[in-house]
C-alpha cells in the first residue's frame, strides 16, 4: 500500500497511534502542525482528542483556514472522534461560545452525545464496507451524528444512548471525506486505515 503520503494533524490527541497504524500498512505518514506541511500530502487524518483544545491550537497556529481550504477542495480527509466534530458543518452540545469548526461534511454532530470519560465504552459494529466481520470499536467521550444531508453515506451505526432498540450514526463518508465517532487507532484492527488508504489511492489516481 505504498505510493501515497498521508499527514496526521499533530496538534493534540492520538496522532502517534494513527501514524503507527499507517506505518504498519507501509504508508508514508507525517505529522502536520503547520499550514505548509499540508503541501505534498495525498490525504489527511484529523485524530481524536479534545476538539475544543484542538480547535484553539489550530486557530493560534493559523491552521483553520488552510484546513478548510483542504477539506472544501475535496482532498481525502478522515476525522476520528474529535476530528469528526471538527469536520462537521454543525455541532450541538458545545461549550458557551462554541468552537472553530473546519466543516466540509454536511452533518450535525452532538459533541457529547455519549457523555463523559466515565461513559466510554466498546461495541462491535457492523461495517459492510469493511467486510462481514464486525469491527470492535472504542468510544471515548464519543460524539454521534444526529442528522445528515443528502449525499452522505452511512457506513455504520451504534445503539442509541439509553435505548438499544434505536441507533445513531457512528461512521459516514461523502466522496473522499470519512468520519468515525470512535477510535480505530486504539485497536489492532487495520481495516479502517486500509479503507482510508484505498480512498486516498483512488482519489490520487483519478486526480493525477
Amino acid at each position: 500500500m505504498s505510493g501515497v503520503r498521508i499527514g496526521v494533524l499533530a496538534l493534540q490527541g492520538a496522532f502517534r497511534e494513527h501514524i503507527a497504524m499507517l506505518k504498519r500498512l507501509n504508508v508514508e505518514a507525517v505529522e502536520v502542525r503547520l499550514a505548509q506541511e499540508l503541501d505534498g500530502l495525498d490525504g489527511l487524518i484529523i485524530p481524536g482528542g479534545e476538539s475544543t483544545s484542538m480547535g484553539l491550537v489550530a486557530e493560534r497556529w493559523g491552521l483553520v483556514e488552510p484546513l478548510r481550504r483542504w477539506v472544501r477542495g475535496g482532498k481525502p480527509t478522515w476525522g476520528t472522534c474529535a476530528g469528526m466534530i471538527l469536520l462537521a458543518e454543525n455541532a450541538t452540545g458545545q461549550k458557551l461560545g462554541g468552537q472553530a469548526l473546519i466543516g466540509g461534511l454536511d452533518v450535525t454532530v452532538n459533541r457529547n452525545y455519549f457523555g463523559r470519560q466515565v461513559d466510554s465504552f466498546e461495541a462491535d459494529l457492523d461495517v459492510p464496507a469493511l467486510g462481514d466481520t464486525p469491527f470492535h470499536a472504542v468510544f471515548i467521550r464519543a460524539p454521534a451524528i444526529t442528522a445528515v444531508a443528502e449525499g452522505i453515506e452511512t457506513l455504520s451505526t451504534v445503539a442509541s444512548l439509553g435505548d438499544e432498540t434505536e441507533s445513531v450514526i457512528a461512521a459516514v463518508r461523502k466522496g473522499p471525506i470519512l468520519a468515525t465517532a470512535f477510535h480505530p487507532e486504539l485497536t489492532d484492527d487495520l481495516r479502517w486505515h486500509r479503507y482510508f488508504v484505498r480512498v486516498v489511492t483512488e482519489y490520487k489516481s483519478c486526480s493525477g
